[in-house]
């Protein structure tokens, strides 16, 4: 493994991550729950190193999309509560049981699989009932008309055997954005989900852990904590707050120069032509390409760093590799670094060049590109999730 790690990989900084724990938590209180993403492969970072610091740094519980990530984490030795945001299919509720998971639960018909299943094999699955306010995804639809049929729905659904309704949360659609609409739909869908929740106290059905707070109203409703928040992408430094919050990114997606070559006046680069050196042109290879992360997108319009400033990437993005122009960095040479995003390029800025969201970058640096865990600025574990 170490013979591909000064080709392309990926830092992954555990102070970073550390730091932007700590933030959440200055902001939350003692008294209030942390849970984790750390789905989609903790978002590129490396869920079981991710959830192990985070276990380390106190943590109280950790969420995933799938049972296939939920086990992941408890064969590797991760013990605190985890929860399934995403579907599971009722017919593998045994192994929801036997592997200690909670699972979210949207829906009625649902709900009674699952409970059916769990009374089959005389064990009791850990839930959180999930609430569709105004994400219109998953979940028991409150909105409007449909407030009353879904409490009533709720309600019986925590009555099921089998089933111990531990929480009951919702999703924002937009608490990330400062407009005056955003803020008034985000208060709505806060409404509507203390309404549910104050309907069914009423009825005698109240939750251990009640929880709405995503990375957006982390950083502006710290009404809306309740009894625990879920930082997704603000725990990795990135996304619409890390000024607001004072964040650290966790990841730097690094490459380095393998060729460096002088080129004419004239010369086409790449698939496509789609760029002619106006003059004589010192460039380099760089052994990165989409296969890697580095999105097709970007051909002709992202500039990389290097320790002496920024460096065009030059034509069409190939799967494996790219070009950059090092004309105006004489003192750059093959094995030098390149950084891609990170410290000195916020994924922020290169996900405004693509016109999408940090999230998709980080989580498409691909499994054949080296993790380098970092602490104190040094390397303290490797991991190729190619190899695994």
């Amino acid at each position: 493994m170490d013979t591909s790690l000064r080709r392309t990989w990926a830092e992954i900084d555990l102070d970073a991550l550390a730091h932007n724990y700590h933030q959440a938590r200055k902001a939350i209180g003692p008294n209030v729950k942390y849970m984790g993403i750390v789905k989609a492969d903790a978002y590129g970072h490396g869920a079981i190193q991710v959830s192990e610091e985070l276990v380390r740094l106190g943590a109280d519980y950790l969420a995933v999309s799938s049972l296939d990530e939920a086990q992941e984490l408890r064969t590797h030795g991760v013990k605190v509560p985890v929860l399934i945001l995403g579907y599971t299919p009722p017919e593998m509720t045994s192994q929801l049981i036997q592997y200690d998971i909670t699972q979210a639960v949207s829906s009625e018909s649902t709900a009674e699989k699952y409970s059916a299943a769990a009374v089959a094999v005389g064990g009791v699955l850990k839930i959180h009932i999930k609430v569709d306010t105004g994400m219109s995804r998953l979940g028991f639809l409150v909105r409007g008309d449909h407030f009353s049929e879904s409490v009533e729905s709720i309600f019986h659904t925590c009555e099921l055997p089998g089933l111990e309704a531990e929480g009951i949360f919702t999703h924002f659609a937009v608490s990330d954005e400062d407009d005056a609409d955003s803020e008034v739909y985000t208060r709505e869908q806060f409404d509507v989900f203390t309404k549910t929740i104050d309907t069914l106290k009423a009825r005698g059905k109240t939750f251990a852990i009640r929880h709405c707070a995503n990375s957006g109203a982390l950083a502006r409703y710290p009404e809306m904590y309740l009894d625990m928040v879920r930082p997704g992408i603000a725990l990795y430094g990135a996304g619409a707050d890390v000024e607001r919050l004072d964040l650290k990114p966790v990841m730097t997606f690094k490459t380095s120069i393998s060729t460096v070559r002088e080129l004419d006046e004239g010369t086409d680069i790449s698939y496509g032509r789609t760029f002619r050196t106006p003059q004589k042109t010192r460039v380099g290879v760089l052994p990165v390409g989409y296969a890697d992360g580095l999105m097709r997108g970007l051909s002709n319009k992202l500039k990389f760093q290097t320790p002496w400033g920024a460096a065009p990437l030059l034509g069409r993005i190939c799967m494996d590799m790219c070009i950059v122009d090092l004309s105006q960095f004489p003192q750059m040479q093959e094995g030098n670094e390149i950084e891609i995003f990170g410290q000195k390029q916020h994924v922020n800025v290169v996900a405004e060049i693509l016109n999408t969201i940090p999230y998709e970058l980080l989580c498409a640096v691909s499994k054949r590109v080296p993790r380098l865990y970092m602490k104190n600025n040094e390397v303290i574990g490797r991991v190729l999730r190619i190899l695994t």
